[in-house]
């Protein structure tokens, strides 16, 4: 793997002022993970997930200066949008399970609910505690009035994730060839 320059850590006061905005995000702890704000250090899990055949069903497999595009897009919507992409790490060991997106990319008609997990996480439901918090966090500490997934209709295990986080199909909408899996903002705080 080939490192570019923009990828390298910030050094000096520059990682100083870095660190003061990752500070700055928020943390949630689920039973056995954290949603933090993503470190320049994750950026290797993001792209070893996008640029590979699990990248399908997020409009990849991406090159890597196309997985960087999108962690800084992700990233960057935090300070423009008060939210965006969090890595998922275990709380024992610290090593990342995957990332979870509050988001709303460019063309993206709604706010996104959007889950990418490692093959060695899946299945043990820290995808389903890690989205349940985010969800959780749009209706609650963001006040957001709609939330969708944008999910590949050969994504089965996306699929399933939404409807146990209680997501229905829209039949009247699509996005980008994915069906929108829409979210019922809950009556009550969760």
């Amino acid at each position: 793997m080939t490192m570019h320059p923009w990828e390298q850590p910030p050094a000096g006061q520059a990682a100083i002022a870095a660190d003061r905005v990752f500070q700055a995000l928020p943390r949630i702890a689920t039973d056995r993970t954290f949603l933090r704000g993503p470190y320049m250090e994750d950026f290797d899990a993001f792209a070893d997930l996008v640029t590979s055949d699990r990248g399908r069903y997020v409009s990849g497999p991406l090159t890597r200066e196309g997985a960087w595009d999108d962690f800084i897009q992700l990233t960057a919507s935090w300070i423009l949008r008060g939210c965006g992409l969090w890595t998922v790490e275990h709380q024992d060991d610290k090593r990342i399970l995957g990332f979870v997106l509050l988001g709303h990319e460019t063309g993206d008609p709604e706010p996104e609910l959007g889950f990418l997990f490692t093959a060695e996480a899946e299945g043990q439901g820290y995808a389903y505690e890690a989205a349940e918090k985010a969800r959780n966090n749009a209706w609650n500490a963001l006040s957001f009035d709609t939330l969708v997934s944008y999910i590949d209709p050969d994504n089965a295990r996306a699929i399933a994730l939404a409807q146990r986080l209680g997501a229905t199909r829209d039949p009247h909408k699509t996005h980008d060839a994915c069906e929108v899996w829409r979210y019922a903002r809950p009556e009550v705080a969760l």
